[in-house]
């Protein structure tokens, strides 16, 4: 047998043994996931906005994030935030409950090695790279304008 047949008889036996994914519902149940996660925040803006009717916009998008990272970081350290990202999907991953998820989840696994090399480092093996690439993004758009 040479090499291309076995290379191609290969790349048949891995073809079978690839799980097929279903795509319509797999989007449909992310974007059901992602409006739900969205209209969940919205919920909490109007109720605060209901609740504190004197706080600026800002404001009150601050304390809707604030409580949607919390309620995010709760389900995970519960492990429910899991099956729910299973179920949705990328639905679950595009809204701030995806970043906050892929903080918190390292923090909670790392917590046996101690607060300095288990929480504190491993909090941001995932999400390390999107800070600095905004930060330094920002940065970069700042200088641009200001010479603009």
């Amino acid at each position: 047998m040479d090499k291309e047949e076995r290379n191609s008889n290969y790349n048949l036996y891995v073809e079978s043994k690839i799980p097929k994914t279903r795509a319509w519902p797999s989007l449909f149940k992310a974007f059901l996931l992602g409006g739900f996660i969205c209209a969940l925040g919205q919920g909490f803006y109007d109720l605060y906005s209901y609740l504190f009717p004197n706080l600026a916009e800002s404001e009150l998008s601050t304390c809707m994030l604030m409580t949607i990272i919390f309620i995010t970081c709760f389900l995970t350290g519960l492990g429910v935030y899991d099956v729910i990202g299973a179920w949705g999907g990328a639905g679950s991953v595009i809204p701030i409950t995806g970043f906050s998820n892929s903080i918190s989840s390292p923090a909670i696994e790392f917590k046996k090695e101690g607060i300095i090399y288990g929480i504190c480092v491993k909090m941001f093996t995932i999400a390390g790279p999107v800070i600095v690439c905004g930060v330094v993004g920002s940065i970069l758009c700042g200088i641009v304008g200001l010479f603009m």
